[in-house]
């Protein structure tokens, strides 16, 4: 007989642990993402985040795992956002290398410590949005309470085999995002009934919502052309010095073209294309929340292929421009792949190319080509993975879900 595990919470709420880190981005903003649906759509969940990178900084602080970057003198996760800022991407090779030896090393002190870190947070159901470590973390929660469901949502278009975000040997379910993450799995030997194909990467909802402004009208607010071809130009949080080599590029093009830098939180890069002295309009800003309205505001995308960034603007329905080079992030390449393959966007060996990527994007028929084929993609991830999370819930908790459906009956 099959023995469900007894929900922690007793107030009708499923408790929901998420696992993020602080490389990148991406961690952080699938955790929002999520949650802000769940906030929308009143669901009985309550939060918890594991932070990765929090717990690997306290235990080597506390002598309890070997750490090889406590000998720079900065964690992992800084090296990785510094490496991002600093253009130094050719080193995530050896990076790479490093953090799955480490992992392995410190592998049974990393389920002997995260046992209990589960038991003190009795989650319902485990989300993980982070690589490398959902074998261990998988392992110790069965420890602690066995039985309990555990979902890993890839937010990479495709997974970095072995030991990077499936493994074959648990029993979580695995979210794809793209065909290719599909294909990868069943070739790990991930049983099929574990594969789950979403239709996309997850991004936050906001960016399904239609924005309120009449486009042309915003423009000109923004000091913009309501009617030239604008092009966004993003590189995330910390922006980056190809924008101002970018913007230099394309003043071959003069008045039939203007741009909207979002330059992150790199002040001196926004203060350099402010001084920057050209014929062209522009808008300029650094850190900010509103990139659906600058999206909004755009025709198309220009930057490196994250893949948060570039689900983004196809969601906005923008055509991307983007690089593949030896600088590129090796778990990033395949990003490139998919825009190739789906015609959504144009892929250089390096943004010196972009005056010519730009060219194709000025002849209207091409556009218009681009245009139609990034409209017929739908992607709905972010809503497919809280639907997955519900149902799980609802089907290791029959009980507590019913509970909670005659409560909200009684309201």
């Amino acid at each position: 007989m099959e023995i469900l595990p007894t929900p922690s919470s007793s107030k009708n709420e499923f408790v929901i642990n998420v696992i993020t880190g602080q490389g990148g981005g991406g961690h952080y903003a699938t955790y929002h993402a999520i949650r802000a649906v769940a906030e929308q759509q009143q669901l009985p969940w309550r939060f918890q985040v594991t932070d990765m990178d929090e717990i690997i900084t306290e235990l080597t602080q506390q002598n309890q795992i070997q750490n090889a970057y406590e000998m720079f003198g900065f964690s992992g996760h800084d090296l990785y956002n510094m490496m991002l800022k600093s253009g130094w991407t050719w080193l995530w090779p050896l990076k790479m290398r490093l953090n799955k030896f480490l992992v392995k090393l410190n592998y049974e002190v990393g389920v002997q410590f995260f046992e209990q870190h589960w038991r003190e947070q009795q989650p319902d159901i485990v989300v993980s949005a982070m690589p490398l470590y959902n074998k261990g973390l998988y392992e110790a929660l069965q420890k602690a309470k066995p039985g309990t469901p555990y979902i890993t949502v890839l937010i990479d278009f495709a997974d970095y085999p072995p030991a990077f975000w499936m493994e074959p040997e648990i029993e979580n379910y695995n979210v794809c995002g793209t065909e290719k993450a599909v294909q990868q799995a069943r070739a790990l030997g991930v049983k099929q009934e574990r594969i789950i194909q979403g239709s996309g990467m997850v991004i936050h909802p906001r960016f399904y919502k239609p924005l309120e402004g009449e486009r042309r009208r915003e423009r000109e607010r923004l000091g913009l052309d309501p009617d030239c071809l604008t092009g966004i130009v993003m590189f995330g949080g910390n922006g980056s010095q190809a924008m101002l080599e970018i913007a230099k590029r394309l003043e071959c093009f003069g008045e039939k073209l203007q741009l909207i830098f979002l330059c992150g939180r790199n002040e001196e890069l926004a203060e350099s294309l402010r001084q920057y002295q050209g014929i062209q309009k522009r808008f300029i800003t650094t850190f900010t929340t509103d990139v659906p309205y600058y999206m909004h505001l755009a025709d198309f995308f220009i930057g490196k292929p994250g893949p948060g960034s570039l689900s983004e603007a196809l969601v906005m329905k923008l055509p991307v421009i983007t690089e593949c080079n030896g600088s590129t992030l090796i778990h990033e390449r395949y990003n490139t792949e998919w825009v190739r393959e789906k015609q959504v966007g144009l892929v250089l060996r390096n943004f010196n190319q972009i005056q010519t990527a730009v060219g194709h994007f000025l002849d209207p028929e091409t556009f218009a080509r681009y245009r139609a084929n990034v409209t017929a993609l739908n992607n709905r991830a972010v809503f497919e993975v809280s639907d997955l999370i519900q149902q799980t819930l609802t089907t290791h908790y029959p009980r507590k879900d019913k509970s909670h459906a005659t409560t909200a009956s009684n309201n």
